[in-house]
């Protein structure tokens, strides 16, 4: 019974590390670009300013 005790321990560990990694992805994604950006249909157009941000 032990075992299974440290399994859904580490199973309640990689839950909380994975929300808490989504959390901060959300906030950079949304502090790096503005509201129009992300819910823009133009393709490419954020991956054409990172690649104007890197070449700087």
């Amino acid at each position: 019974m032990a075992v299974w005790n440290l399994i859904e321990y580490g199973a309640w560990g990689l839950a909380i590390i994975l929300g808490l990694y989504i959390v901060i992805d959300w906030l950079r994604t949304d502090a790096r670009y503005s509201e129009e950006d992300l819910t823009s249909s133009r393709e490419g157009q954020i991956e054409a300013m990172t690649e104007e941000h890197s070449k700087l």
